[in-house]
Order: C-alpha cells, then sequence, then structure tokens
C-alpha cells in the first residue's frame, strides 16, 4: 500500500496556485502529496477500494463545485482518512438563514435581518415597507446558501419589488434581506474585516468590501485599534462550528461595535495578492498552509 499524508482535490483554476504552493511546503518537510483531479478520480477510488493506495488527510476543494467527487468522500471516511471541513459539519454552517438564528441564540452582534423561506416553499412575502423602513435603506438581500464571492448579492436594494424578484429569480433559495453596516474608518482604511479561522489559529485582514482588496492585520495595528474582539468572535464561531477552517466577515462601526456581517464561509479564496491585486495576502496564505500541516502532522 501507497501511503500519502495529503490528498488534495480541486476545480478551480485559480486553485492551481495554491495547491502548488501546499505542495511545495509539505514536499519541504518530507511530507508526501498526491492531487486528485476529474482525469484520475475514478481511478483513485478504485486503488483506494483495493488498498493500494491510502490518504492520512484530504482537503477537498471539488464537491461543492462537482458531485462526482463526493463518492471519494464517502470512502476515505470509512477508510479512517481524516477530512478536513467534512461535509455533515459544512451543510450545518454555510446555510445563513439557519446560522443566523443559531447565532442569534448566542447571542451574537448581527445586523437587523429578516429570514424569508423560498419562494417553492411560502410564495407570500410577509415582509411590510414598514418593516424595510425599520432596517433601512438601502438594504442588502443574500441567498442563504449561493453567494460565494458576493455572487447573488443586491448591496443597495430600495424596494419590496427587488425582494420579490430575487425569490422568483432563485425560487428554491432560502433568503436574508438585512440591514447595511456602515464601518467606520481606521488609518484612511475601512474597518472591515476577513477573519480566517486556519486549523486553531486567528488570522485577520483588512478586507474592503468595495473593492476586495486585502492587507493583514499587524499585531501592532490589533493593539492601537482594540481589535482583540475579532479573534473572541472568530474562536466563538470555531467552537459552534467545529470546522478545521473557514473565514467570516466582521465590520467596525462608528459606536464601536463589532458585527458579524458575512458568518461562514468554507471555501476560502485563495489567489495569491502577488499574483491578483484582490488575492489574499501571501503571507495568510502561507500562514493557513502551515497551520494544516502541523495538523496532519500530528495525525
Amino acid at each position: 500500500m501507497e501511503i500519502f499524508d495529503l490528498a488534495i482535490s480541486y476545480k478551480w483554476k485559480y486553485d492551481r496556485e495554491f495547491v502548488s504552493l501546499i505542495e511545495h511546503i509539505f514536499q519541504k518537510e518530507g511530507l508526501r502529496t498526491f492531487i486528485i483531479n476529474e482525469f484520475n478520480s475514478a481511478e483513485v477510488i478504485e486503488l483506494l477500494k483495493k488498498k493500494k493506495l491510502f490518504f492520512k488527510a484530504y482537503l477537498d476543494r471539488a464537491s461543492d463545485e462537482d458531485p462526482d467527487f463526493l463518492p471519494l468522500i464517502k470512502i476515505l471516511t470509512r477508510k479512517k482518512s481524516y477530512i478536513i471541513n467534512p461535509h455533515s459539519k459544512i451543510v450545518k454552517s454555510v446555510d445563513k438563514y439557519l446560522m443566523h438564528k443559531r447565532l442569534l441564540r448566542k447571542s451574537f452582534v448581527l445586523p437587523k435581518t429578516f429570514l424569508l423561506p423560498s419562494f417553492d416553499h411560502d410564495e407570500t412575502l410577509r415582509l411590510k415597507e414598514s418593516d424595510l423602513n425599520s432596517i433601512g435603506k438601502p438594504f442588502i438581500i443574500k441567498p442563504a446558501l449561493f453567494s460565494g464571492g458576493g455572487q447573488g448579492v443586491i448591496k443597495n436594494a430600495e424596494s419590496i419589488e427587488e425582494i420579490m424578484k430575487e425569490r422568483r429569480i432563485n425560487h428554491y433559495e432560502k433568503y436574508i434581506v438585512q440591514e447595511k453596516i456602515y464601518p467606520r474608518n481606521l488609518q484612511r482604511r475601512r474597518a472591515w474585516f476577513r477573519v480566517l479561522w486556519a486549523f486553531g489559529n486567528v488570522i485577520p485582514t483588512w478586507w474592503d468590501d468595495n473593492t476586495h482588496v486585502y492587507h493583514r492585520v499587524t499585531k501592532t495595528e490589533v493593539t492601537r485599534h482594540n481589535l482583540l474582539p475579532l479573534f473572541r468572535i472568530t474562536k466563538r464561531l470555531a467552537r459552534m462550528t467545529q470546522l478545521d477552517y473557514f473565514s467570516t466577515e466582521i465590520a467596525l462601526t462608528k459606536d464601536h461595535k463589532f458585527v458579524l456581517i458575512d458568518y461562514i464561509n468554507d471555501q476560502c479564496d485563495m489567489r495569491l495578492k502577488s499574483n491578483h491585486t484582490d488575492g489574499v495576502p501571501d503571507s495568510v496564505v502561507k500562514a493557513f498552509i502551515s497551520a494544516m500541516k502541523k495538523k496532519v502532522l500530528a495525525l
């Protein structure tokens, strides 16, 4: 039997540089990596069944895009491989509709929000104009599930008609209608943060929600601007979800409230800033990989 420390599957072309960096860092430590793609997945499954191949850990960056990779997770689970962010935990965490209810019960600070069932489930829109006035205009319309990278999010909605239109277009999708949060400015930057949870580590970044440009938060900035709540909020989310990694969005308002904006993103964008203007700082990606390496070494 051939044993590898980490297997990685991916479909998104921009994951290639991330996966290459994982291989470089892991192999430098003497760890063995294995890449699974659409061309070899069936062969890999057969080799696993015949006990000719084993992976200590598996990083899945493919099955959310291609269901053909789902059988791989099932067989690796049976084989007792460590599944990074197992599907059973993800489904409980990425649904914004369900997570909003859980977070409210745990007293997280959230935007004022209305939860709407899918159009297929209930065609009636029970929101009134007075409800919208209570959250202010413009407001945000978000699908509960399919909004990766802001896709499908209406950031400056003004009317009930816009909500009805979105519900009809994606009639199978639950929606949340949310108060628009305006962050304060710190160091000429919008105090909007994308925070990464990586295998027990909190890595905060400045993330401009308009330009999508990242900058890593320094230790000096954490002290200067009293940003420790970013760490506390993220650790609380990690305890709730039990995920190995995720990113979350938190905004700091003018009255110094840390508001949890976008709850859990499990497939974090890992494009490198050195190659993409709106990519993640290279040091953050390397810190993520190092944290994952420690996790795999401990298995």
